[in-house]
């Protein structure tokens, strides 16, 4: 792909971004008036984190709502601060980091639920939204794991070839998720099958993206690549608070650890490619 392309990706991007802020904040005036008429919801996000803080915590829709709201306004944010570094700087990371970023502007879809309760949405509608918002998960993290791989050392020639693979095994794997239409839990999110293996997968998926960009260290000779790593890492921890968030511990240090990674990978990626 090349430069001039990846920029119009990029104005694209932060256009869809600001519009799905801008329609965030427009259904914010419906939703958080309905928080308090939803039933009491006592299934908690099934994840390590929440099953330690649910015992210190309550659940509380307005906390989701405000991370689901951060997560919106950050993706717009961060849109434009990659096309800012990297208008004229190649890398070949920057466009699968770009698609991560995208990706949490899609976190709209959860207010599906609680605007239910006003417009009497199909659940089908529900069904049908919830995959996307599953699918655009795993194929942003994906993305992400491929920009270790690039990172790493390995040449793509074509960029639209790796991301065709990317979405066709995201495709399968997400359409075959069974989906509970009729119960949520305290984040928002239907209820899906096979909650394990996708933890396993997920923290994989994690682990190996993050060990890539350290592995670059070594193969690509440039000890900017750990910072990468490490805001990468950043990055990852922070998504997965502010995704899973139910209650008010989460949302703060979530942004702050997503904007600190994002800033770290732009910076540093930048910096590195800027005499190429």
């Amino acid at each position: 792909m090349t430069l001039t392309e990846k920029n119009i990706f990029f104005r694209a991007g932060i256009a869809f971004c600001g519009i799905s802020a801008i329609l965030t904040a427009a259904a914010s005036f419906l939703v958080i008036p309905v928080y308090s008429a939803m039933e009491q919801n006592t299934r908690r996000p099934a994840n390590f984190f929440h099953a330690i803080i649910g015992r210190f915590t309550e659940a509380d829709y307005l906390a989701v709502h405000a991370s689901l709201l951060m997560v919106v306004l950050f993706s717009i944010a961060a849109m434009i601060l990659i096309y800012i570094f990297f208008e004229q700087t190649p890398a070949p990371e920057i466009l699968y980091i770009a698609i991560f970023v995208i990706s949490f502007s899609f976190e709209i879809v959860r207010l599906l639920l609680p605007m239910k309760l006003i417009f009497d949405i199909p659940l089908l509608y529900l069904l049908i939204a919830s995959r996307v918002l599953l699918f655009v998960r795993y194929f942003s993290l994906f993305s992400l794991f491929a920009a270790s791989i690039c990172a790493a050392g390995l040449e793509v020639q074509n960029t639209r070839n790796m991301i065709l693979a990317i979405f066709i095994a995201t495709l399968v794997l997400t359409v075959s998720i069974p989906i509970d239409t009729q119960n949520w839990d305290t984040s928002l999110n239907l209820l899906k099958g096979y909650n394990s293996m996708f933890r396993l997968l997920e923290t994989v998926a994690f682990i190996t993206t993050v060990v890539g960009f350290f592995i670059a260290v070594n193969v690509r000779g440039s000890k900017e690549y750990s910072y990468i790593g490490f805001g990468v890492l950043l990055a990852l921890i922070g998504r997965y608070l502010l995704l899973n968030a139910d209650n008010w511990v989460s949302p703060i240090p979530g942004i702050l650890l997503l904007s600190f990674g994002m800033w770290f990978i732009c910076s540093k990626l930048h910096k590195m490619h800027l005499w190429i």
